[in-house]
């Protein structure tokens, strides 16, 4: 696995716009280089914010939106539809608007869906679609991601991978069900850190003061039960991508020389 780098850029908003300026280029090259690319995307406010960015910039018309896989690192139960499900609030601030082929966006499933309120079953029917969109190239049961994204909990969550909790142990299986989750709603489906270090990119994106000691603690050699953040890693690149309120509380050895 890649050791983490870090960007700190000076607030919110200019983390998301350099954030989603890196995120287009990631995928032109892979559709140049692959035909297609595969990202997963995160929801949560610097998730969100990164989409809403990436729908207004004008580079945005590059990628060519029919050959792009969406998956996502994990989802709320909740009923289709719901606000607080991430699909629900990636679909407002950025697919609705922009030509993605509906067989290529791969949300999880809700709990009025096929496997009704049984979220084990959702989730292993999830690890089924990730494990059909493997090829044999991809040595694995997942699809080897372009770019993994996931935001950072203040308690180094990531994902629905919460400290201590068995999902955050799981070391087969590359979808779970999670129950009693400490933030609402308690049930949740995520994927597990076997299946998120099969990105060739992992990108960790944190804003604001209540992040920092998150961001220093997975950064200063945490263990990944204590702080799953540590534990996200990508085959190739693991890229923290801070703003200056959450990289406040960083050693200063971790301190990326030049940032923007």
């Amino acid at each position: 696995m890649s050791a983490p780098q870090l960007v700190v850029h000076r607030d919110k908003e200019l983390m998301a716009q350099a954030a989603a300026a890196r995120l287009i280029t990631r995928i032109v090259d892979a559709q140049s280089a692959r035909g297609s690319a595969s990202v997963v995307l995160t929801g949560g406010r610097n998730g969100n914010g990164l989409l809403a960015a990436l729908g207004s910039a004008p580079a945005r018309d590059a990628i060519d939106w029919s050959r792009l896989d969406l998956w996502w690192g994990d989802e709320r139960f909740l009923p289709e539809g719901d606000p607080e499900r991430n699909v629900t609030q990636a679909r407002a601030a950025l697919l609705d608007r922009v030509p993605l082929d509906p067989a290529r966006v791969h949300a999880m499933p809700a709990s009025d869906g096929p496997y009704g309120n049984d979220v084990e079953a959702a989730a292993e029917a999830y690890a089924a679609e990730l494990a059909a969109a493997a090829g044999p190239e991809n040595h694995g049961p997942v699809p080897v991601f372009d770019v993994l994204m996931l935001g950072v909990g203040p308690d180094t969550h990531v994902a629905s991978l919460f400290p201590e909790l068995p999902a955050v142990r799981e070391t087969e299986r590359t979808v779970v069900g999670v129950h009693g989750a400490p933030k609402p709603p308690p049930t949740r489906i995520t994927l597990t850190l076997p299946a998120i270090r099969a990105a060739r990119e992992v990108w960790l994106l944190a804003a604001g003061e209540d992040k920092a000691k998150a961001a220093a603690m997975a950064l200063s050699g945490a263990g990944q039960i204590q702080a799953p953040a540590a534990g996200a890693r990508g085959r190739s690149r693991t890229l923290w991508l801070l703003d200056a309120a959450a990289a406040s509380e960083l050693p200063r050895a971790l301190y990326p020389p030049a940032s923007a």
